[in-house]
C-alpha cells in the first residue's frame, strides 16, 4: 500500500522534471558563457573602466543559475520529502495485517517473519531504481543536443576520386545564405585563372570571407556552382578539396599541443627538419627557439600561451608545410607587427610561387600587384581589374585607397 501511495506522490512531483532539467542546462550554459566572456575580456573591461557593468552581467548569470536550482528544489521539496517518507514505511501495513492473519491462524509465524524481512529489502532497490529518473532526464536533454548535430544537413559531395585539369577556379551565379533565408551573396560570377593572384577587397561585412570559405569547401552554395580545375566542388571528395587548398585566416586555431605538432598538421608525414624549415621560412623559428622547450613548447588551449602575431606565423608555417596548389590568405598579416611584416610577406611570396593565390586584404598596399582585384560590396561583385584600372573606374576602390594612404601618412 505504501509503495503504491509513494509512487503516486513521486509521479506528481516528477512529472515536469525533464522540462526543469532542460531549463537548468540553459541556465548553466548562460553562466558558463558569461564567465568565459568576463575572463576573456577582462583587459578591455579594465582599460575602459567597465568593471561594474561587466561584473553585473557575470554575477547576474551566476545568481540566476543558483536561484534556478534553489527555486526548483523548493518547489519539489514537499513531494520529495513525502515519497521519501512514505516508500520505506512498509511496516505500517505489513505488521498489523500480518499480526492479524497470524492470530487468526491463516499465517504461520515463520512466513510472517519472512514477509517482514522481504518487505524491508524490497524498498531499497526500488528507491535506487527511481534515482535513474534523474539520469534519464539528463540523458534525454544531452541526446537531443547531440541529435541536432548529427541530424544537421551534411555537405553534399560525391565519393568518387577525380583528376583535376589545373587549379583554375570559377564561380557561376553563386548565391549563398547561412540560415537558408537571408542571402549574403547574390549572383556572384568570378573567374580565377590558375597560377594568378586574385585579391578580394571591400567594406567589412561585404562577403569577402564568405566567398573565400565557399571556395575552400566549408559550405555548399545555396545556388549556382563553384568549379576547381574544371570540376564542381560538389563532384569532389571533401578530402580532395582539403588537399588542394591551404586556408590561412586572421583567427587561426592552434591545438593544445606542441608547436612542432601544430605545424606538422599541415603535412603529418613531414620530418622534424621539414617542420623547422617551414618555421624558418615563415619567420617564427627565432622566437620558437627562445622558448623554454623550443619546438616542444605546448601552446595552450587555442594557442593562448602565444601572442596573436606568433600564432599567425605558426599558421603560415603550417600552410607552407602543406604546400597545396591553391592558397587562400584571409588577412593573414592582420596580427603581424611591423618589424616582422616584411619577413612574413617574403615568406608568403615564397609560399605562393606558382600557385593560385586568393588574398583578402584591408591593407591595399599589400595587393597592388595582384593580377585581378575584385571589389566586393553588399554580397555582389562591384568591380574588378588591376590596381591602376580600378583607381580610374571605381569610386569605391579609389575612396578605400585614399583612406588607406591617408592612414599611412598619419602614421
Amino acid at each position: 500500500v505504501t509503495l503504491v501511495v509513494g509512487l503516486a506522490v513521486m509521479s506528481a512531483g516528477m512529472k515536469n522534471y525533464p522540462v526543469k532539467w532542460e531549463g537548468a542546462v540553459k541556465a548553466g550554459k548562460l553562466m558558463a558563457n558569461a564567465i568565459v566572456e568576463y575572463i576573456g575580456g577582462i583587459e578591455v573591461v579594465k582599460a575602459f573602466s567597465q568593471s561594474a557593468g561587466s561584473y553585473k552581467k557575470y554575477s547576474d548569470a551566476v545568481n540566476y543559475n543558483a536561484n534556478y536550482y534553489v527555486d526548483w528544489m523548493r518547489e519539489n521539496q514537499k513531494t520529495m520529502s513525502a515519497y521519501n517518507a512514505i516508500l520505506p514505511s512498509v511496516l505500517i501495513c505489513v505488521l498489523p495485517c500480518g499480526f492479524a492473519f497470524w492470530l487468526s491462524g491463516s499465517l504461520e509465524l515463520s512466513t510472517f517473519l519472512s514477509i517482514v524481512i522481504f518487505s524491508l529489502g524490497l524498498i531499497g532497490p526500488i528507491i535506487a531504481a527511481f534515482t535513474f529518473t534523474d539520469d534519464l532526464a539528463v540523458l534525454g536533454t544531452n541526446v537531443e543536443e547531440i541529435s541536432q548535430l548529427l541530424n544537421a544537413e551534411e555537405l553534399n559531395h560525391k565519393e568518387t576520386p577525380i583528376k583535376l585539369e589545373d587549379t583554375g577556379i570559377s564561380l557561376r551565379s553563386v548565391s549563398f545564405s547561412y540560415d537558408g533565408t537571408t542571402e549574403v551573396l547574390h549572383d556572384v560570377n568570378l573567374a580565377i585563372p590558375p597560377g594568378t593572384m586574385t585579391a578580394l577587397v571591400g567594406p567589412s561585412g561585404s562577403g569577402k570571407s564568405t566567398v573565400a570559405k565557399l571556395i575552400a569547401g566549408y559550405w555548399d552554395v545555396t545556388s549556382g556552382s563553384i568549379t576547381l580545375g574544371g570540376h564542381e566542388l560538389k563532384d569532389m571528395q571533401l578530402s580532395e578539396i582539403a588537399d588542394q587548398i591551404s586556408y590561412v585566416s586572421q583567427d587561426n586555431y592552434l591545438f593544445n599541443r606542441s608547436i612542432r605538432e601544430n605545424i606538422r598538421m599541415g603535412r603529418p608525414s613531414a620530418t622534424d627538419a621539414e617542420v623547422e624549415q617551414a618555421a624558418k621560412q615563415s619567420g617564427c623559428d627565432a622566437f620558437i627557439r627562445k622558448l623554454d622547450n623550443g619546438y616542444d613548447t605546448v601552446v595552450g588551449s587555442a594557442g593562448s600561451h602565444l601572442s596573436g602575431g606568433e600564432r599567425q606565423r605558426i599558421a603560415i608555417a603550417r600552410a607552407m608545410l602543406k604546400n597545396a596548389p591553391v592558397v587562400i590568405l584571409d588577412e593573414a598579416t592582420a596580427y603581424i607587427d611591423p618589424e616582422n611584416e616584411a619577413l612574413v610577406q617574403k615568406a608568403i611570396s615564397t609560399l605562393t610561387v606558382g600557385k593560385t593565390l586568393i588574398v583578402i586584404a584591408h591593407r591595399l598596399s599589400t595587393i597592388v600587384g595582384a593580377d585581378n582585384i575584385v571589389v566586393v560590396k553588399d554580397g555582389t561583385i562591384h568591380a574588378q581589374g588591376t590596381h591602376e584600372k580600378l583607381l580610374e573606374t571605381c569610386p569605391l576602390y579609389r575612396d578605400m585607397w585614399q583612406a588607406h594612404i591617408g592612414a599611412k601618412d598619419q602614421m
